[in-house]
C-alpha cells in the first residue's frame, strides 16, 4: 500500500467489499469543488450486474455504503469535506428525476396558486430539490414529516 494516497486506498476498499459479494465492479474516482470551496470525493462504481444490490430499495443499500464509507475515510482525508457514491449512475439518474418532478410541480403550483407535495424523498433528494427551487423567487418550499415519510411541500412565496 505504500505510495497509495487515500483515494486510491478507499477505492481499492470499495472493490474489495464489492468483490466479497461475487461481485466485479469498476471505480472512479472524481473531486468536486462547491461555490463555498467545498471539497467532496465521489466514488463512482460500475458494475455490469446486480447494481439492485448496491443500490437497494429506493437507494439504501447505497446510503448505507456511503456512510460507511465516510466513517472510513472521512478523517484520513482533512482536505475533502464529503465523500459521495454513486452505482451506474443511479444518483445522476435519480437527480435529475426528483428536479424535474419539482419543476412540473411549480407549473402547477404558479397556475393555481395552491401548495403542493411531493412523494417521500431522502434527505440527500430533498436537499437537491429545495437548492434547485431556491432560484425561483416566486416559490417558497417546506419540509414536512418525519423519515423515512418525510416530504416537500412547494407553494407560492407569501
Amino acid at each position: 500500500m505504500e505510495g497509495l494516497n487515500s483515494k486510491d486506498i478507499a477505492r481499492d476498499t470499495i472493490i474489495k467489499m464489492i468483490g466479497l459479494m461475487d461481485m466485479q465492479c469498476n471505480v472512479e474516482v472524481a473531486e468536486e469543488v462547491d461555490d463555498r470551496n467545498n471539497k467532496t470525493v465521489v466514488f463512482s462504481i460500475y458494475t455490469p450486474e446486480n447494481a439492485r444490490f448496491l443500490i437497494g430499495k429506493n437507494g439504501q443499500n447505497l446510503v448505507s455504503l456511503e456512510q460507511v464509507l465516510r466513517s472510513m475515510f472521512l478523517r484520513k482525508m482533512p482536505e475533502v469535506n464529503n465523500i459521495a457514491v454513486d452505482v451506474n449512475d443511479y444518483k445522476r439518474s435519480r437527480t435529475n428525476y426528483v428536479i424535474e418532478l419539482a419543476r412540473q410541480a411549480v407549473t402547477r403550483v404558479r397556475s393555481t396558486q395552491k401548495p403542493e407535495v411531493l412523494l417521500p424523498m431522502s434527505a440527500y433528494e430533498r436537499r437537491v430539490v429545495h437548492m434547485e427551487l431556491a432560484t425561483y423567487p416566486d416559490i417558497a418550499t417546506e419540509s414536512v414529516g418525519a423519515d423515512p415519510s418525510r416530504r416537500i411541500v412547494i407553494k407560492p412565496y407569501p
